[in-house]
């Protein structure tokens, strides 16, 4: 009895000793599995962050260039062409056939011309006049702005240059209606060794081009000096036909400054200049910015 108690406990202890065995194969073939898992889950993470790595790479790699909106105005009409011969007759009676161009390297952004009249009376004195029609275009470029904005800005320096003007007396300054889309008249007094100078300087911008016209007359050799009135008219009128004919080159209608409806692109023009006569006193006629 006591030896068959004896086996019964071996054979107990047998069969508890192989469950353990089971339990612990079980449980070792159960940790590789989860390494495996583990593994895979490690590789996909990585595999997300690469595709949304370069997903953002495709991304900036499309991204648009910058951009700016294009000028109106692609070219500038003949300098010594932009006044009707009516018009120069009024402003420079003995020299309305006779207007010279400035040099230019690029003529379709920047031009001028002018013209010089001298009205001899001998003993009597002599009417002088002088006259000078500037253009400069502006086109537009990234780095700088449209072609609008760079002329306004323009526009707003020869207005300040024309209101600086060393030695000039009773300087004024007024809005110009109808023409372009933004004109300023300034007018002023300078006395030179020719005589008394009466001073007109009209300043227009029409889209992205600037017009500077400048205009003065003088009594020469005890002749009267001309009315400052009368020579502020004639400027304002020939600066209005001006701006009508760079408009009027860039296929826009006679209508004086009206703006065109399409934009068309262009680069950053330069000022136009040339070297004005020396009986002008006028620094917005030559001066380069």
């Amino acid at each position: 009895m006591q030896r068959l108690a004896q086996r019964e406990k071996r054979d107990q202890r047998d069969q508890r000793a192989k469950r353990l065995n089971r339990v612990l194969v079980c449980a070792a073939a159960a940790v590789p599995a989860m390494l495996i898992a583990t593994g895979c889950s490690s590789d996909s993470g990585s595999d997300d962050a690469g595709a949304k790595n370069a997903g953002a790479t495709a991304s900036a790699s499309a991204s648009p260039s910058p951009t700016v909106q294009a000028a109106a105005y692609k070219s500038l009409p003949e300098p010594c062409a932009v006044l009707s011969k009516k018009t120069l007759g009024e402003l420079v009676p003995e020299a309305a056939k006779s207007g010279k161009e400035g040099t230019s390297d690029d003529t379709a952004t920047r031009a001028n011309c002018s013209w010089s009249s001298l009205d001899n009376n001998g003993v009597k004195g002599s009417q002088f006049r002088w006259l000078n029609v500037a253009l400069l275009r502006f086109e537009s470029d990234t780095s700088r702005g449209t072609g609008e904005k760079q002329a306004q800005s323009y526009y707003d320096k020869q207005i300040q240059d024309a209101q600086a003007v060393s030695g000039a007396k009773n300087t004024k300054s007024e809005p110009v209606a109808g023409t372009g889309d933004a004109a300023t008249a300034v007018s002023y007094d300078l006395k030179k060794k020719e005589g008394s100078f009466k001073q007109q300087t009209v300043v227009a911008r029409v889209e992205n081009v600037v017009v500077t016209l400048d205009y003065n007359g003088a009594g020469l050799a005890g002749e009267k000096s001309p009315s400052a009135q009368s020579l502020a008219k004639l400027a304002q009128k020939a600066a209005k036909e001006a701006v009508a004919s760079v408009s009027s080159a860039n296929g826009v209608g006679k209508a004086s400054g009206s703006p065109s409806p399409t934009k068309s692109a262009s680069k950053a023009g330069s000022e136009a200049g040339s070297e004005a006569p020396s009986a002008s006193p006028s620094k917005s006629a030559s001066k380069k910015s």
